[in-house]
């Protein structure tokens, strides 16, 4: 993997570590939620994971756009797929959203490349 997805996963895990140890209920409840929120059901998770990657294009997280950008390339998402979830966000969030897409198309590049 590269450099760019291994320094995200890396800190992303270190720091959930770091916050978890901390043995709060409620981050716990609600990371659990979360995580809950996002298994197959009425919508399969493929497709859960491409709305929470418009969220979060929308939104402009871009930590929440790389963990869905990784979680649609596991649930298998062709790039095609991908740049359709991409003009959605744009549409939906405007001009503003243009930069994390730049951002996502880098991440979804090095996620293709394996």
């Amino acid at each position: 993997m590269s450099e760019l997805i291994n320094d995200f996963n890396d800190y992303r895990t270190r720091m959930n570590e770091v916050i978890l140890a901390k043995d709060n209920l409620v981050l716990k409840r609600f990371w659990s939620l979360d995580n809950q929120a996002y298994a197959d059901g009425a919508l399969p998770s493929k497709t859960k994971e491409l709305l929470g990657l418009v969220a979060s294009m929308v939104l402009r997280c871009d930590d929440c756009i790389k963990y869905h950008l990784g979680k649609s390339h596991e649930e298998g998402v062709s790039t095609e797929e991908m740049y359709e979830v991409f003009a959605i966000a744009n549409l939906i969030g405007g001009s503003i959203v243009i930069p994390h897409t730049r951002r996502a198309a880098e991440y979804w590049e090095e996620l293709i490349k394996g």
